[in-house]
């Protein structure tokens, strides 16, 4: 019997369809995976802020993630929003005893505004537990800071990798610049870090990219892409996903990108099929 290739996404719900879980899956989907998901809160949020959140319990985050790896296990798991430390510690001990491959933790801990979305000692368990378990984290300006208390890319790369993380992915997509955008890359394997560069695109539609970038990265891995070759086709999908998504007006603030902008057929494989 042939299998779908299932990802797995730990994360909130979005309501309005434009991050969190409902872009994972949508992402995940675009890219020819099967999306699967355990939901860590229920957020009201719409395209012009977020209005409350309701954390799920510890226990229904475990019990989702059970039934999902003793059935369905996945082949990447994508981490995003994580609520409160109750969720972060279960979510840290399910990681932990089924040691999964491909880990892509995206750490929603602080706004692109600078505002703290979880509490220090929250943020301390991520570091402690779930950083050295990931394969690569996706921190954008404003996270690495609080993380590092750095600005420099490279500092911040050495000081996150001395946490635990094997390899990072430093967003730049929130700078100020209307050029282009800048991401580095930083490998366990290279002594220097990798720049990322990809065009500016002139939307305001940029509801859940963070989101967006970090299932898809989840997903190449799934497919079988090599770390960096993850990334550079992530990078690719985002950006053409953003500039197909540009004119199109969805709500009255920071629309979605359109994550079926050349969707794929939903893929699947032989897993008795020597390597």
């Amino acid at each position: 019997m042939r299998k779908y290739i299932p990802v797995l996404s730990i994360a909130g719900s979005d309501p309005s369809g434009g991050a969190g879980i409902q872009a994972d899956i949508k992402t995940i989907s675009a890219l020819g995976c099967y999306a699967m998901t355990a939901i860590t809160s229920l957020t009201a949020q719409n395209t012009t802020g977020v209005r409350s959140i309701m954390p799920s319990t510890g226990a229904i985050v475990a019990d989702q993630i059970d039934m999902i790896m003793e059935d369905i296990p996945p082949m990447a798991i994508k981490t995003g929003m994580l609520c409160n430390l109750n969720v972060v510690s279960t979510v840290a001990d399910k990681l932990e005893q089924y040691r999964p491959d491909n880990i892509v933790v995206d750490p929603v801990m602080v706004s692109t505004s600078g505002s703290k979305l979880l509490d220090d000692e929250a943020i301390d368990l991520i570091v402690k537990r779930i950083f050295p378990l990931s394969t690569i984290i996706t921190p954008n300006r404003s996270e690495a800071k609080v993380l590092t208390r750095e600005t420099d890319p490279d500092r911040q790369a050495k000081i996150l990798m001395e946490m635990g993380c094997r390899n990072v992915l430093l967003k730049g997509g929130d700078s100020d610049r209307k050029d282009f955008k800048i991401d580095y890359l930083y490998l366990e394997n290279k002594h220097t870090g990798i720049e990322l560069r990809a065009d500016a695109v002139n939307t305001v539609n940029t509801h859940g990219t963070g989101c967006t970038l970090s299932s898809a990265i989840a997903s190449y891995l799934a497919l079988g892409y090599d770390l960096e070759q993850a990334v550079r086709a992530a990078k690719f999908y985002i950006s053409r996903a953003l500039e197909a998504g540009a004119f199109v007006t969805t709500g009255r603030g920071h629309g979605p990108v359109n994550h079926f902008y050349a969707p794929r057929r939903l893929k699947n494989f032989n897993p008795n099929r020597p390597k």
